[in-house]
């Protein structure tokens, strides 16, 4: 079953009608430039002739195309706190770095646990009309951890809700995530769990190991990540849901998982491009910019989990985009609120750590940040092959493109990313969602509709 096979979701901003021309664009990096044509937001040929008639055209310039991006885990603060982050910023980053659709957490003001807070996320996320922008419920109400959501009316509201998560907290009462495990199982939805054993983490605000010590912050231990991840794999085995592990943060982690799933168990898991480059030797500066929620490991643990993304033990990449204000951030470090922009960046450092290095090529990055994080959320229309009878979500790539990272520069409303000033060489230069052209030359589009 693919994700094509999936139930849709509600009503979507409708195609761009008209004809769009890619030209000279290579499909998934490979072979010669094409030039690939698109009418009313489908794809209709991939060796149209570069001079045909069509209302836009785009110069591909011998670029990467690839499948839109698909994000499972970002946040996107509204309602609540649109001083940091709104729909309609979130979605010009999402589209900026090469996303159509991204799936924001439930961690609101107020909480994602009722079917008309998830439908208005949902509809002011298609009156813009820049990325699919799909909520997350909670899976307790107020992320309280003691009353499960009514997951059937979130799925079946018009916002189609498909995964449940309490992101930002965990469920660690095992009765209740058991409970949670055979309602979802019922309903068919998916269950994103914040591995941590509370605790194991309070007062803690980063890696325990040598550089905690050295700094006097304290420690923050793996066994409170790999504890949750040990008991939601034996949960989902004996009640037998999906469950998937958000923000995989250790080695530990990584033999877990690959633990459940040579037993068949239903688990999967994603990880961030901040776990994937940066290790807890930043902290020695004490900015506030590196506090994360799980924190930056040390290096075995980031080459762990690099191997383990390239052989699919970890399924996907997803940012945990989390944008914050700079007054939560400028402060000291274990007052700083835990979170970094990387919609933006992500495609970039993914490029960095394994295509330019050569363990990977364009191929495999559409299937770790388009193909298998649809199929993980069973999200139909995105994450799907570039071919004719598609749906024109798209986006091309110069892997040639050096840029700096700046938070002032980017489309987020925050600018709390940990990489100013760091060099990549891989830069989108457009995106298309069913069609529309939501970001040109690295430029995102203003909301079709006002929100």
């Amino acid at each position: 079953m693919t994700n094509a096979d999936f139930p849709a979701t509600g009503p979507l901003a409708p195609v761009e009608a008209g004809t769009l021309k890619l030209v000279d664009v290579r499909l998934y990096g490979e072979g010669d430039p094409v030039t690939v044509l698109i009418e009313d937001g489908v794809i209709v040929s991939l060796d149209a002739d570069r001079d045909a008639e069509a209302d836009r055209t785009v110069d591909g310039r011998g670029h990467v195309l690839l499948p839109g991006l698909v994000d499972i885990h970002v946040h996107l603060r509204e309602p609540g706190r649109e001083d940091t982050e709104t729909i309609v910023t979130g979605s010009q980053a999402a589209a900026k770095g090469g996303f159509t659709a991204v799936f924001t957490m439930a961690n609101t003001m107020p909480v994602m646990d009722q079917p008309v807070i998830a439908e208005s996320v949902w509809l002011k996320g298609q009156h813009a009309a820049i990325c699919d922008v799909h909520p997350i419920g909670s899976i307790t109400k107020g992320l309280g951890g003691k009353e499960l959501t009514e997951f059937g009316m979130m799925a079946n509201s018009q916002a189609r809700v498909r995964m449940f998560s309490d992101d930002g907290k965990c469920v660690d009462d095992p009765q209740i995530m058991r409970r949670a495990l055979e309602y979802a199982k019922g309903q068919d939805v998916l269950l994103a769990q914040h591995a941590e054993e509370p605790r194991l983490t309070e007062g803690s605000v980063a890696h325990e190991g040598e550089t905690a010590a050295k700094l006097g912050l304290r420690g923050w231990p793996r066994a409170a990540e790999e504890s949750i991840v040990a008991r939601d794999a034996l949960l989902a085995r004996d009640y037998g849901n999906r469950v998937h592990v958000c923000h995989a943060s250790t080695t530990g982690s990584v033999e877990l998982v690959k633990w459940a799933k040579a037993q068949g168990i239903p688990m999967t898991a994603e990880v961030t491009p901040h776990h994937l480059l940066l290790t807890d030797e930043k902290l020695h500066t004490y900015d506030g910019q590196y506090r994360v929620n799980p924190p930056l490991r040390e290096e075995h643990d980031t080459l762990a989990l690099r191997d383990a993304l390239l052989d699919g033990t970890i399924d996907c990449v997803a940012t945990d985009h989390a944008p914050h204000g700079s007054e939560e951030k400028c402060v000291e470090f274990e007052y700083a609120k835990p979170g970094m922009l990387g919609l933006e960046t992500s495609l970039a450092i993914v490029a960095e750590l394994f295509v330019a290095t050569g363990r990977a090529d364009w191929r495999w990055v559409a299937k770790v940040m388009s193909e298998r994080p649809a199929e993980i959320v069973r999200l139909p229309g995105h994450g799907r092959p570039i071919a004719v009878g598609e749906p024109a979500n798209l986006t091309i790539v110069d892997p040639g493109s050096t840029w700096t990272a700046r938070g002032a520069d980017m489309a987020s409303k925050a600018e709390n990313t940990p990489y100013e000033g760091m060099e990549f060489s891989a830069k989108v230069t457009t995106t298309v969602l069913r069609g529309r052209l939501t970001c040109v030359d690295g430029v995102p589009a203003e909301p079709r509709e006002e929100n």
